[in-house]
């Protein structure tokens, strides 16, 4: 039991305990991202929307209520730091687990840690990180401890938590949503570890004007853990004059290369890229479609995927309103396959352009889904006799094709009144052309060749 002692009994270092001497020998080695974390709210940039005077989470927070909470959001805005800010106004242990390194074995270690601190009256937080990379397994295993408040839980996710984490976790935590940093913000962030002389780059004396900073604020899309990364490495490389350390224009493009762009083939920005690509061309929206064509190309996504999209879109979007936005979208594709980068992105434009230029139609599309429900609900009906063909005697004798029609023959190449659907199926209409582009003259033209029918009835 005294083991166990110890380990309640250890206390976590304060930003007072923090000495210069001690700093440089204990975390001389930690990033400046993580020597940055703030130890109190006032230090915490960005997340007003949750974190304001008059928020119910800042309101929990500082009276030392908690409750288990899922905080979702991009890369680098925020979520282990609060997690670690609760644990400090609730007076709470932090213990943490990284879904990617973590196994059973690192779970039951740090539940029975819970175990240990619940029996002494105190509180304790379990924080796991990327919770979504942990199988439903795993999760449902945190289950009985939340409820028997052995810890209390707060995961951190980049993915859509409706989609990756169970909904049993779910139902027990709250989902809070963390947005990107606002240049303003990250700029904050920056000058702050700028002028930090504890755990900040303050003692170097580092000079950086206001202009760099804002621009390293937008090159690094939100992200303040990237920000602090390339101002390290920035500060690394600082130009010494006359005693004077200055992080310069050239350095900074040359740490910050082509910038970072938050897209993931994998993860939730591609799926709300792809889809704010796809809407602004059916909403005929030219420009946004090419700004969210580059924003994908620029964040890494293979141009051959656009490709592909670009094909859906021209059949789901536009259809026979303008059957050639078909035609491009696969020549685009074509010049992708066969010139690659440049000529293939600079067709891929011109297919994004025309298709979200082009009239609207969404009739194949609804055409086709009624077709399909129809066939699935009605079972295999048999093909008429006269449909049929009948390449054999035997099948000829039996009367295949007998009765047919053929339209060639038939005036304006038209066989009115004849019937291609099984007897027991009877007419159907899953077409309905719209009063846009091309299918405005084929609805005259159905509406012709029906009223040709009804002649002969």
């Amino acid at each position: 039991m005294d083991n166990n002692k110890d380990l309640f009994e250890a206390e976590d270092i304060t930003h007072d305990d923090i000495t210069v001497d001690n700093l440089m020998l204990d975390d001389g080695f930690r990033p400046l991202a993580d020597r940055m974390r703030p130890q109190i709210l006032e230090d915490y940039y960005g997340q007003q929307h949750l974190l304001a005077e008059d928020k119910p989470l800042r309101q929990a927070i500082e009276s030392g209520r908690l409750h288990s909470m899922i905080f979702w959001g991009p890369p680098g805005t925020g979520k282990t730091t609060l997690a670690r800010l609760i644990a400090r106004y609730c007076d709470a242990k932090f213990l943490t687990l990284s879904a990617v390194l973590s196994g059973v074995k690192d779970i039951r270690k740090a539940v029975e840690e819970a175990k240990i601190y619940k029996e002494h009256g105190k509180a304790s937080i379990l924080f796991v990180d990327e919770v979504h990379r942990f199988n439903k397994a795993q999760q449902d295993a945190f289950l009985p401890f939340v409820e028997d408040g052995t810890f209390t839980f707060i995961g951190a996710t980049t993915e859509n938590p409706s989609f990756e984490l169970n909904n049993a976790l779910l139902s027990r935590a709250r989902v809070y949503v963390l947005k990107s940093l606002q240049v303003d913000e990250l700029a904050k962030v920056i000058h702050r570890a700028l002028h930090d002389e504890i755990y900040g780059l303050g003692q170097q004396q580092l000079a950086m004007d206001n202009e760099l900073v804002l621009k390293l604020a937008e090159l690094v899309d939100g992200d303040a853990r990237r920000a602090l990364n390339l101002l390290e490495v920035a500060s690394d490389l600082a130009e010494e004059s006359e005693g004077q350390f200055t992080i310069t224009a050239e350095i900074l493009a040359d740490v910050a290369g082509n910038g970072i762009r938050r897209f993931d083939k994998q993860g939730e920005a591609f799926y709300d890229q792809i889809s704010a690509l796809h809407k602004s061309v059916r909403g005929s929206s030219p420009d946004a479609a090419l700004y969210w064509f580059v924003r994908m190309l620029d964040g890494g996504c293979d141009p051959l995927y656009i490709a592909r999209r670009l094909v859906r879109m021209a059949s789901e979007d536009i259809g026979n309103a303008d059957p050639r936005a078909l035609t491009i979208s696969l020549e685009a594709w074509d010049v992708q396959e066969r010139l690659g980068s440049p000529e293939g992105e600079l067709a891929l434009a011109q297919a994004v352009l025309y298709l979200a230029s082009a009239p609207k139609s969404n009739a194949v599309y609804k055409a086709y889904n009624k077709a399909v429900a129809h066939v699935k609900e009605n079972g295999s009906a048999e093909v008429p006799v006269h449909l049929r063909n009948a390449p054999t005697k035997l099948m000829k004798e039996l009367g295949y094709g007998k009765e047919y029609r053929y339209a060639h023959d038939e005036p304006e190449a038209y066989a009115a009144g004849e019937s291609y659907f099984p007897e027991e199926v009877g007419e159907q209409h899953y077409y309905e052309p719209v009063d846009r582009g091309l299918e405005i003259k084929i609805a005259e033209k159905l509406a012709y060749l029906r009223s040709l029918d009804k002649k002969t009835k």
